[in-house]
């Protein structure tokens, strides 16, 4: 699968930071870090969710396919932006490709599905090579499973309501596993980090204590008819 990175102008320690934020506004002493982390995870535990949207994440996502890429897109909140490897400028006589895990246990499709995307890379290679076809002409013959790259920004707040619909049992599989992705690099990159992951990242029925949808998955029960 793909990879995370997390830049280093993401903010260190996001907790704090928002204690500090917040304490600017309240009148309260910002030069003392014990007090900022108190303040900070006060207001995100009483839900207090503004102060998250100061809490700056940029990453690198490398190596999901442009379908799952497509699907990130649309979790727009807190003013998110991003930059995508460009069809138009890039190679694909040879591009990586997500398989899904299905077609990867079935040796017969797992053949197929290979194949089929060797046939892909060598066309676009044959068409912008011999017969001189633009390349960003070429790559309308590339799949949603191919593997792309993009430079992503967001906040805590856009990544915290994302975990509530993303870590749910039925969300498309690779965002599930993007999103883990995700968590793990970020609880990777600092104590408060950490901890934000441990106690803030979690499918909406683990905050409302029942389950919305329609199809359950059974991991909590359905919200009673009134």
């Amino acid at each position: 699968m793909g990879t995370v990175r997390i830049l280093e102008s993401t903010t260190k320690n996001p907790i704090s930071l928002m204690g500090e934020r917040a304490g600017v506004c309240w009148g309260s002493d910002i030069t003392d870090p014990k007090k900022n982390f108190k303040r900070g995870l006060g207001c995100v535990t009483e839900g207090h969710g503004r102060v998250m949207e100061y809490v700056n994440v940029e990453m690198v996502l490398d190596g999901y396919s442009a379908r799952v890429i497509r699907e990130w897109y649309t979790h727009i909140g807190g003013a998110p932006t991003r930059l995508q490897a460009s069809t138009r400028y890039i190679r694909y006589d040879d591009f990586e490709y997500v398989t899904p895990h299905t077609v990867e246990r079935n040796e017969e499709a797992k053949a197929l599905y290979e194949g089929m995307m060797r046939k892909i890379a060598e066309t676009c290679g044959y068409l912008e090579n011999v017969l001189g076809i633009p390349r960003e002409d070429a790559a309308m013959l590339l799949p949603l499973g191919m593997g792309t790259k993009i430079v992503d920004k967001r906040n805590l707040r856009n990544l915290v309501d994302m975990s509530r619909q993303r870590m749910c049992t039925r969300a498309f599989w690779e965002y599930r596993e993007l999103f883990r992705d995700i968590s793990r690099a970020l609880a990777a990159y600092s104590e408060e980090w950490a901890y934000v992951v441990e106690h803030f990242f979690a499918p909406k029925c683990e905050i409302t204590g029942f389950c919305p949808e329609k199809k359950s998955c059974g991991r909590r029960p359905k919200k009673e008819e009134d």
